[in-house]
């Protein structure tokens, strides 16, 4: 390897120089601060975990995103974490257990991935927060606003689009319809990529009941301002008690979340099922006019504690600091440092701590410098 070559990084590991790393702990303070004022209670989960303890339940979905490596300690198989949710759960649901009523944390850290997201970084720094023991949509419209108000902090004021689905209405009618796993999993990624013809073959291939085939096939197709909500009615007015309540709940979402963020555009996709392993409610996600790529996602994910003993509903939202940064509108000007000649009098050491202690930068020239 040449000696240029040894300094490569990775493909997809990134880091970032003085000026980008200032500002990003600017924003992580103003940030932290503002969902403490709010009631959230920042913790700091391991950055390694054993891995029967980090994929458990539905974190198993991260299996694939997962770096593992032995404990040289136990012998045990360890895995560095992809993602900080399933970590807050565990501390909640366990850790927290014997804490009455609502429980709000917040959390900010590097996650690790095998595999990039979205073309994003494989070591982004994941930001969140979570509601626990809560299961009306009031935690969920909470959740909403704190996400809207951490983007408005970061600049993102405007054009913003939110994005809104119900991982329940597909899931309820898999059921109806007696899909099995296989077939379940299969109509699922097709409904991802919205292939109607594939939609349609493979709809025809599970000899469904008329009912079934025609909800299954119009979810693809659900898609738009409020007025698909109406639509919905209508054409799952047949399906199960499950589905329709799915949809009552989105509909309440939906109301609340036009009235105390009218500056919103809101999206509602039926079919958007990001997270379907994991989300068992409304699932929503933030995208910048003109982006394909979210930049805050989260949603509904009741029961989450119940491989660790404590089952309880939750909500809540993360998003990557550092694709955060990158749209930042305003930034401070960096304060100009003081230089000082290197002295050891007693009067000038003083001078430098008073010049520090008023928020000044004073820098020594080193007497062997230029």
């Amino acid at each position: 390897m040449s000696l240029k070559q040894r300094w490569l990084l990775p493909e997809g590991i990134d880091e970032l120089l003085p000026e980008q790393a200032a500002q990003l702990e600017q924003l992580r303070r103003q940030l932290l601060d503002m969902m403490q004022s709010w009631g959230y209670q920042l913790v700091f989960p391991p950055l390694v975990e054993y891995l029967d303890s980090l994929l458990t339940g539905t974190a198993k979905t991260l299996d694939l995103q997962t770096f593992k490596l032995t404990d040289q300690m136990s012998g045990r198989l360890m895995g560095i974490r992809a993602d900080m949710t399933p970590q807050v759960a565990r501390i909640a649901a366990h850790t927290l257990r014997n804490k009455e009523g609502v429980q709000r944390l917040c959390y900010i850290g590097n996650v690790l991935q095998t595999l990039p997201q979205g073309g994003t970084s494989r070591n982004p720094i994941q930001l969140g927060a979570e509601i626990y023991g809560h299961r009306g949509p009031a935690s969920d419209i909470e959740i909403l606003q704190l996400m809207t108000e951490v983007l408005a902090t970061a600049g993102i004021t405007s054009d913003l689009l939110l994005d809104l689905g119900h991982v329940g209405i597909y899931r309820g009618l898999a059921e109806y319809a007696g899909l099995n796993a296989e077939q379940e999993e299969e109509l699922f990624s097709a409904l991802q990529r919205k292939a109607l013809p594939e939609i349609e073959t493979l709809l025809t291939q599970y000899s469904l009941s008329l009912d079934a085939y025609q909800m299954l096939l119009a979810l693809a197709e659900l898609n738009g301002d409020v007025s698909v909500l109406v639509k919905a009615k209508q054409v799952l007015a047949n399906a199960p008690e499950s589905v329709q309540s799915a949809l009552a709940s989105l509909q309440t979402v939906a109301e609340m979340t036009a009235e105390r963020l009218p500056e919103l555009t809101l999206n509602f996709d039926l079919s958007e099922l990001r997270g379907y392993h994991y989300h068992t409610g409304v699932v929503f996600a933030a995208y910048q006019a003109g982006s394909a790529n979210a930049i805050a996602m989260g949603g509904r994910y009741d029961d989450i504690g119940e491989d660790f003993g404590h089952a309880q509903p939750a909500t809540g939202f993360s998003l990557d600091m550092k694709t955060l940064l990158t749209q930042l509108t305003h930034v401070e000007e960096a304060r100009k440092p003081i230089y000082k000649s290197w002295s050891d009098k007693d009067e000038d050491i003083r001078s430098v701590q008073s010049l520090r202690e008023q928020g000044e930068i004073v820098i020594y020239q080193l007497t062997d410098s230029e």
